[in-house]
């Protein structure tokens, strides 16, 4: 009786499409995280370009119908990322967010979990979550899906930003 083994190459791994996949996955993942939106909502805008595909489709559990094309979904983002933008910049407000990946075993389909932390500078906060569903065509996303939204914690409102240099500087008084 013979006891062989056998080896799989690595380098295999890597052209497998469910790895491959996920790969990307981790680095998109990371790259956001590691992005600032205090000092930039630029380096948000140049990861989604880098990773997203021209035909990109994005949708929600809203109901509201899908959006399709780069254009028109980098547009959706820019109006996210600006005013968290202004509102960490200018208001103080302390933005974190984190992501954990969710187990799958489909082929170029990602899931992951999102927090986004929104403290403001009373020290009152609001925690948003949700998942992500991308699915890749090689090194782009071609479709992400956002479900299971959910807030702890009310909106913050203008008391709880520093806005009162801001609001001096340009000549307006603040209610008392």
């Amino acid at each position: 009786m013979t006891n062989e083994l056998s080896f799989i190459s690595t380098d295999n791994l890597e052209h497998d499409s469910y790895t491959r996949s996920q790969t990307r996955e981790r680095t998109l993942n990371a790259a956001i995280i590691q992005a600032n939106i205090s000092e930039s909502f630029e380096e948000y805008l140049e990861i989604f370009d880098a990773f997203y595909a021209d035909d990109i489709e994005a949708s929600s559990e809203t109901g509201e119908e899908p959006v399709r094309g780069k254009a028109r979904v980098r547009s959706l983002l820019f109006n996210f990322l600006v005013p968290l933008h202004v509102m960490a910049e200018i208001g103080g407000l302390l933005i974190s967010i984190r992501q954990t990946a969710i187990p799958g075993d489909a082929a170029g389909e990602t899931h992951s979990a999102w927090t986004l932390e929104l403290v403001g500078v009373s020290g009152r906060s609001c925690t948003l979550s949700w998942c992500t569903l991308r699915k890749w065509n090689g090194s782009r996303v071609v479709y992400e899906h956002h479900y299971d939204h959910q807030q702890s914690g009310g909106p913050l409102t203008s008391d709880d930003l520093s806005l009162n240099a801001v609001t001096s500087a340009a000549g307006f008084r603040r209610p008392s």
